[in-house]
């Protein structure tokens, strides 16, 4: 793993670097650094190879949606209630793919993805950042997943079948696989954690390299099933999840081995 990183060197009035431990080097210069190395230094950090994922974006999205998390402040609505609400529209997205009905589902998609963004903000501001609030979240999260790559598998469109035609229940069985590989995909960072550990928790959420790792996380698995779903091509998002969300599975396990053996 690469970590660069941007040194902000303090300066004094005429704005000349002031000499210190730090190394002397412009604040717009990057340089090598292992990850073992702590400086005070302000900080742009890139994962070559490894860091190839949306999360890393997720406090950019996060800022935008502050004006939402000041409204269920005002309104007293409480981050587990926001978690419930992501999950209600999980589920009526899930029942609209089984009706086919895919355009409105990938609505109800997107608010749940919403609401899921929200909801660690609010707690943040109303100072309700509690343990059982992230696992609550995590959970929620893992239902909406697997309701919504479900409800695509029982609305009966072919996938496979488009092309060549066989059993349908191969069909079911790509879904199967692209619901087992978002959960894997996942499920190998709490497992990690808790046998591992990880690098430590900023406003609630586990600051880790394992993080970034992983091409085709969840932001990546909701974004692929949105364009699906708006386009007519759901049935193309449930390959590309199954392939992909199974790839970036292997790739963290290859991580770990690298790292930890």
């Amino acid at each position: 793993m690469v970590w660069f990183r941007v040194i902000n060197k303090p300066r004094g009035k005429n704005g000349k670097a002031i000499d210190s431990s730090l190394p002397k080097i412009s604040r717009n210069h990057l340089f090598f650094v292992g990850t073992k190395v702590k400086e005070q230094v302000l900080i742009l950090r890139f994962h070559l190879y490894y860091d190839m994922n949306i999360t890393a974006l997720r406090p950019r999205f996060v800022r935008y949606l502050e004006p939402v998390a000041d409204i269920f402040v005002k309104t007293g609505i409480t981050p587990n209630q926001i978690s419930l609400l992501s999950l209600l529209f999980g589920i009526a997205c899930a029942l609209c793919f089984i009706d086919r009905h895919f355009f409105l589902g990938s609505m109800f998609l997107f608010i749940s993805a919403l609401l899921d963004l929200v909801d660690g903000s609010v707690a943040r501001k109303i100072g309700r950042q509690t343990k059982f609030g992230a696992v609550f979240d995590w959970i929620v999260d893992k239902y909406v997943d697997a309701l919504v790559l479900l409800g695509i598998g029982l609305s009966g469109i072919a996938i496979i079948n488009r092309f060549i035609p066989i059993n349908p229940a191969v069909d079911f069985g790509v879904v199967a696989l692209a619901i087992i590989g978002s959960l894997m995909n996942t499920f190998i960072k709490p497992v990690t954690y808790a046998e591992i550990g990880f690098k430590e928790r900023i406003d609630g959420k586990i600051e880790d390299p394992l993080e970034g790792v992983g091409f085709f996380g969840r932001p990546e698995t909701l974004l692929v099933i949105l364009l699906g779903g708006i386009t007519g091509f759901i049935w193309l998002s449930v390959i590309i999840i199954a392939v992909c969300a199974n790839l970036s599975a292997m790739q963290r396990i290859f991580y770990l081995h690298k790292t930890y053996s």
